[in-house]
C-alpha cells in the first residue's frame, strides 16, 4: 500500500515538472528557416529566438516534421497570430509567419499539450 502511494506521489511530481517546471533549451537563429521536430510529446527545439530586422522586416519560416503518431500532434496553432497548419506524419511542412514585432509568440497542438515559443527580438 505504501509503495502505491509513493509511486503516485512520484507520478504527480513528474507531471508537475513536465507541464510547469520544465524549461526547454533555446535556439537562437539570425536568419534562414528552422526545423522543428514533433516527437515524444514535445517540439524540438521548443524555444526559438529570432532577430527581427527593424529596417527590412522579413517573414519567418519554421519547418515542422511530425514524427509523433498522436492525433493531438496533427494540428499546429499560433493562437496569437490566428495561424494554424495540419502536420502530416513524416512530411516537412513549412509555416511562413509574417514579419513580427518584438515579443513572444506561443505555438501549440490543438489540445495545448505540445507547447513551444517563438521569441522575436529587435536587432
Amino acid at each position: 500500500m505504501i509503495m502505491f502511494n509513493l509511486l503516485g506521489l512520484a507520478l504527480i511530481a513528474f507531471i508537475a515538472w513536465w507541464f510547469w517546471l520544465y524549461k526547454p533549451r533555446q535556439l537562437n537563429v539570425s536568419q534562414g528557416s528552422v526545423t522543428i521536430v514533433v516527437e515524444k510529446g514535445v517540439y524540438t527545439p521548443a524555444k526559438i529566438q529570432v532577430v527581427a530586422s527593424m529596417t527590412q522586416p522579413k517573414p519567418i519560416t519554421l519547418s515542422f516534421i511530425r514524427k509523433d503518431a498522436s492525433p493531438c500532434a496533427a494540428t499546429l496553432k499560433f493562437a496569437d497570430l490566428d495561424i494554424s497548419a495540419e502536420l502530416p506524419l513524416n512530411q516537412p511542412v513549412d509555416v511562413t509567419l509574417p514579419p513580427l514585432q518584438a515579443g513572444s509568440y506561443g505555438f501549440t497542438c490543438q489540445m495545448q499539450m505540445y507547447r513551444g515559443e517563438l521569441i522575436v527580438v529587435n536587432q
